[in-house]
């Protein structure tokens, strides 16, 4: 016969331990735990959205959205000059008078020649279309060369303010991370970098020139530095296909690469006044008129 066991009185905020909660808690701990060590691996997916107001996944940017937009409007504008300039001299081809080779790459050449101001004279206008249509473009290609060089000034002035606001905003950043951005040998490496690929271009102009236009090297130097220069004699010029194909590419390298150089040069004679400027700011005291300007709220009180 059973016997009912005498049982004790629960006590006052205590439980009587339950086994399938523990059991429960226990696997729940162990989902956590294999969560846990799972979470480098599932870090390599971009998470789900949680709800219609979270942000999207960020794709991959490409190698043009890093382009500064500087950069990107000269390309446009450098590639509508020379497309529109190659098909209105190729239409006008039987109105030049010189050494031709292909009729559209001699436009091509032309175009390029006459927008670096290079102007050989190996290939010139001989009616009145053609050379009102040479006006046009000769305006149009220095126009285009005094908007490669504002967009220069232009970044050289942005950098020149965004060094300055974080010298201002030195307590976010910190002075040290200011004088290092001011500090640093950045301009002069790359005024040695555009020097070293001015003279590479130099150097593969003048054996060019030699080994395929048959030219000495004297002359062939003579003629890279006066392309380079923009100065253009004449008396030295690509004259066959391949000298020209060549010429389309290396005339624009050439001759923007030098003038890129000029600016580097410049930049790194502004990067001592930089460091000025920014040592001013971080060593400049606090005035009654920096408090004043401070109290926002006008209650005479500055957090």
């Amino acid at each position: 016969m059973a016997c009912d066991s005498p049982r004790e009185p629960l006590l006052s905020g205590s439980s009587i331990p339950n086994p399938r909660m523990s059991s429960v808690a226990t696997a729940q701990k162990r989902r956590v735990l294999r969560r846990a060590r799972s979470a480098p691996q599932a870090s390599l997916a971009p998470p789900a959205p949680a709800g219609k107001d979270s942000d999207p996944v960020p794709l991959a940017e490409s190698i043009f959205g890093k382009l500064h937009p500087s950069i990107k409007q000269v390309a446009v504008y450098l590639a509508i000059y020379l497309g529109l300039g190659t098909l209105s001299f190729y239409f006008v081809k039987d109105d030049f008078i010189g050494k031709k080779t292909n009729n559209l790459l001699d436009a091509l050449y032309f175009c390029v020649v006459t927008m670096t101001t290079v102007g050989y004279g190996d290939l010139v206008p001989n009616s009145s279309a053609a050379k009102l249509l040479a006006c046009l473009f000769v305006f149009t290609g220095m126009a285009l060369v005094a908007l490669i060089m504002s967009k220069a000034a232009d970044y050289l002035a942005e950098k020149q303010e965004i060094l300055l606001l974080k010298a201002m905003h030195r307590d976010s950043i910190g002075p040290s991370e200011v004088r290092k951005e001011a500090g640093t040998k950045k301009a002069k490496y790359k005024c040695l970098l555009a020097a070293g690929i001015i003279g590479v271009l130099m150097a593969v102009g003048t054996i060019f020139l030699h080994r395929v236009e048959n030219l000495g090297l004297v002359d062939s130097f003579y003629c890279v530095c006066s392309t380079v220069t923009t100065l253009g004699y004449g008396d030295k010029s690509f004259s066959t296909s391949g000298g020209r194909l060549f010429a389309v590419v290396w005339i624009i390298l050439s001759t923007l690469g030098l003038a890129q150089l000029f600016f580097y040069v410049a930049e790194v004679f502004t990067e001592s006044r930089q460091r000025e400027l920014v040592n001013w700011v971080l060593a400049r005291k606090m005035t009654a008129v920096d408090l004043e300007a401070a109290d926002i709220d006008s209650d005479g009180h500055v957090g």
